[in-house]
């Protein structure tokens, strides 16, 4: 991977796994993994972040639940057909520390993506009068795939991306979080599901669209 695509994703989160080791899939031999990590709020919430790693980053069997980790990778998305077509995402790993107990330190989360609009922004208030954008942010990486990473933006950023136009370039700043939400489904009933999306706390346009995008 180059260096300049390598830097347009950089996620770090710490926490500790919440989940068992399950097996994934496997690429020209090599084995893949996920598993959840919990990762504090300074607000005593918490985020359940997923993450994939490969077998060759660690021996598998040193990752346990209840184990704290430091972890650095990328933020990637994929999406999986089972009966729908659903945007996936995970924390994929480049580096991994795993330790017995949680040290007495905050836990980290953040991000920095550096990609392109590709929806319109939406912009919204809510009736207690908070502005919120959510942006569909496209990330280039190596061999001309992207990932497609959702992000939320509040106050004056969600301002600022309101004016935001398809094939601007953007850099944001942030953390990773999920969120319950209920879905429903063809039958009528509802069901829980877990939505992940990047919380924007800086962002910053790199270059406009070309006036020539569209053409």
């Amino acid at each position: 991977m180059s260096a300049e695509l390598a830097e347009n994703n950089v996620a770090s989160i710490s926490g500790i796994i919440s989940s068992e080791i399950e097996y994934s899939h496997k690429i020209y031999g090599e084995s893949f993994y996920n598993f959840y990590v919990v990762v504090m709020r300074l607000s005593k919430s918490y985020d359940t972040i997923p993450v994939t790693i490969s077998e060759r980053i660690v021996p598998i069997e040193k990752l346990q639940k209840g184990k704290y980790v430091e972890v650095n990778g990328q933020f990637r998305s994929y999406n999986m057909a089972d009966g729908e077509s659903r945007l996936m995402l995970t924390l994929f790993v480049k580096d991994i520390n795993i330790a017995d107990t949680k040290p007495d330190k905050p836990d980290m989360n953040q991000i920095e993506l550096n990609g392109f609009i590709c929806k319109q922004p939406v912009y919204r208030v809510t009736p207690f009068n908070r502005e919120i954008a959510d942006i569909l942010l496209a990330v280039n990486r190596p061999y001309n795939r992207s990932d497609y990473i959702p992000c939320i933006l509040w106050g004056r950023n969600a301002r600022f991306a309101k004016n935001l136009s398809v094939g601007d370039n953007i850099r944001i700043f942030g953390r990773v979080q999920s969120r319950e939400y209920e879905k429903v489904l063809p039958s009528g009933e509802t069901e829980t599901r877990v939505a992940y999306e990047v919380s924007v706390s800086r962002v910053e346009l790199v270059t406009p669209r070309p006036d020539n995008f569209l053409e």
